[in-house]
């Protein structure tokens, strides 16, 4: 299990750092479109309105977020690959610990959305969820991988700094 989410977690950086679909949009049902998003594109600047938002804030909202829906942090999760740790935030669920997971995934949402996280783009397709939040220069991937009972959370910031900090640890792209 580990290493699946591991591998779910690759995925959003390779997502996150390509740009796909991370423009904002609302698409639903499963389509997706590539842009990219600048430092001004995801609207308000940090949590004090002027302030911007640092690994440790964005880390902080996700679990309070999430423990306050219910959710456990998987204390056997990995963490964020070395060097990124400013500008990337993982957030794993321990799903088999959650009442309903599901429920907890989407409050866990809708408490982020009244701390300030937009929602863009949604995916729902073979019994997973995938919905991107922005707020300053973050970028949130919201997982639900409802069949596995996998619930992950992984926020990336889009500054030009990080964008090379998470491509320097991604994988390779295949064609």
């Amino acid at each position: 299990m580990r290493k699946a989410k591991w591998v779910a977690a690759a995925a959003g950086v390779v997502l996150l750092v390509a740009g796909c679909g991370s423009n904002g949009g609302s698409e639903k049902g499963g389509s997706s479109s590539s842009g990219s998003v600048s430092a001004g594109a995801s609207g308000g600047s940090g949590a004090g309105g002027g302030e911007e938002l640092s690994a440790d804030d964005v880390k902080q909202e996700i679990e309070t977020a999430a423990t306050g829906a219910g959710l456990q942090q998987d204390p056997a999760a990995d963490q964020v690959p070395a060097g990124t740790e400013q500008c990337m935030v993982m957030w794993n669920a321990d799903g088999k610990k959650a009442a309903d997971p599901k429920k907890s995934y989407t409050e866990t949402v809708a408490a982020l959305g009244k701390e300030g996280w937009k929602e863009g783009q949604s995916i729902d397709q073979a019994g997973t969820t995938i919905k991107s939040l922005n707020k300053g220069t973050w970028v949130l991937k919201a997982h639900n991988m409802g069949a596995l009972k996998l619930v992950m959370f992984i926020a990336t910031d889009s500054k030009p700094a990080c964008g090379e900090a998470l491509k320097s640890v991604a994988p390779p792209k295949t064609s």
